[in-house]
């Protein structure tokens, strides 16, 4: 079934001859270039005969449109072939205290980058601690990566590296 739901804009309905789980769903949506806000979880679209009652889409006299039926065929099935989802790595059976599990190998400061050099200094402390590095190691890494130190030097990343690890910890 076509409908268009306002002017120069359809969906499609297709009757498949066998049930789709809402992941293949999501598969075939997003090969055929879906409308990203298409979802096929409780999703029922505008029936023909209702009105598209947008704003945008107000007649010079004040009415909305109505949703067409454009083409429907009762009769016919889809043969939809099976999509076999990609293999996903298997799920850890509670998420990490450290935070996510997909970090770059080895970050950088400048990976970090903020307004001004103390919140870049606590963003990368923050991450380097989520990945298990010391106290020392973080206050070296900072050290030796920050370039601009026209503020202050030394107490400023003590305490910045004291505090990361512990903001961690009590996430």
């Amino acid at each position: 079934m076509i409908v268009e739901t306002s002017p120069e804009n359809f969906q499609v309905w297709v009757h498949s001859s066998r049930a789709l789980s809402l992941e293949e769903k999501r598969m075939w949506l997003e090969r055929m270039r879906s409308d990203p806000a298409a979802h096929p979880k409780n999703r029922w679209g505008r029936c023909p005969g209702f009105r598209n009652t947008k704003e945008k889409h107000r007649s010079p006299t004040g009415r909305f449109p109505l949703a067409r039926l454009i083409w429907i065929d009762w009769d016919s099935q889809a043969d939809i072939p099976l999509l076999v989802p990609e293999s996903k790595p298997s799920l850890l059976s509670h998420p990490s205290r450290r935070g996510s599990v997909c970090h770059p190998a080895d970050p950088c400061r400048y990976h970090f980058k903020k307004d001004n050099e103390s919140t870049t200094d606590f963003a990368y402390a923050l991450s380097l601690a989520r990945r298990g590095f010391s106290d020392d190691q973080i206050r070296q890494r900072i050290l030796s990566e920050r370039t601009d130190w026209s503020n202050h030097k030394g107490e400023k990343e003590s305490k910045t590296t004291s505090i990361a690890p512990s903001v961690v910890s009590n996430r």
